[in-house]
C-alpha cells in the first residue's frame, strides 16, 4: 500500500536529471562527492580514460542521456567522440591503446553479465600492466554508471540536441576541466548542494 505521507509532486513528462535531483535530494551530497573522487581524484587512469569508461558503459546500457553527457565530457578531455561508437561495435578493433582493451572488456562483461566475470578477466588486466588500483577504479566507474544509467532511465530522464548543445557550451567554457569538483559544482549550480555541502 502506498505511503501518502511524502510529497506526491510529479516530475515533468520529460525530466532533466536536475529535476530528479531537486525532487529527491537525499544522499546527493555523498553521490556527487563520489563522482568527483572517482572521476577527478588521483588514479592510474586519466580523467579522459575514466570519462570514456563512463560513456562506454552508458552506451552498452543504451542510456542516451548519460552516453551523450559523458561523450561530451570525454571529448573535452581529448577523446574523439566517434571512439565510443567504435568501442561499442568492437573493442578489439577500436583505436585505443592495446593495454586499455582488457579493462574495457572487463567493464563490458561486468555491465552485461556481472556474475560472468572471472579471475582470468582480472589477470588479463594485470598482464597488460595495470595495477589493482587501476582495476578498482575502472570497476568503480563501471558500477557508478550502471547505477546512474538505471536511475536516469527509471525516472524517464531524456536528452535532446538542445540539452547536449548546452552541455557542450558549458564544457567549452572550461566549466569541467578547470575544477577538481565539477560534479559537486553541478549540484550547487542546480541548487541541491550548498557551499558548505
Amino acid at each position: 500500500m502506498p505511503n501518502h505521507k511524502h510529497n506526491d509532486t510529479r516530475l515533468p513528462p520529460a525530466p532533466d536529471l536536475a529535476d530528479v535531483f531537486r525532487a529527491y535530494p537525499v544522499g546527493l551530497t555523498g553521490l556527487l562527492a563520489y563522482h568527483d573522487a572517482l572521476l577527478r581524484g588521483e588514479s592510474p587512469l586519466t580523467v579522459a580514460q575514466r570519462e570514456l569508461i563512463a560513456a562506454f558503459v552508458s552506451g552498452l546500457n543504451a542510456c542516451g542521456f548519460c552516453l551523450g553527457s559523458h561523450r561530451i565530457i570525454a571529448e573535452a578531455f581529448g577523446i574523439d567522440p566517434a571512439l565510443v561508437d567504435r568501442l561499442l561495435a568492437d573493442v578489439d578493433t577500436a583505436p585505443v591503446e592495446p593495454p586499455f582493451k582488457p579493462l574495457l572488456k572487463l567493464v563490458a562483461k561486468l555491465t552485461r553479465s556481472p556474475a560472468s566475470v572471472r579471475a582470468a578477466d582480472r589477470e588479463a588486466v594485470f598482464a597488460a600492466g595495470w595495477s589493482e588500483r587501476a582495476l578498482h577504479d575502472a570497476v568503480a566507474v563501471c558500477a557508478l554508471f550502471n547505477f546512474m544509467n538505471r536511475l536516469v532511465e527509471g525516472m524517464g530522464v531524456v536528452t535532446s540536441p538542445a540539452i547536449q548543445a548546452a552541455q557542450r557550451a558549458r564544457h567549452a567554457r572550461g566549466a569541467l576541466a578547470d575544477s577538481p569538483t565539477p560534479y559537486q559544482d553541478y549540484g550547487r549550480r542546480i541548487g541541491v548542494l550548498h557551499n558548505d555541502g
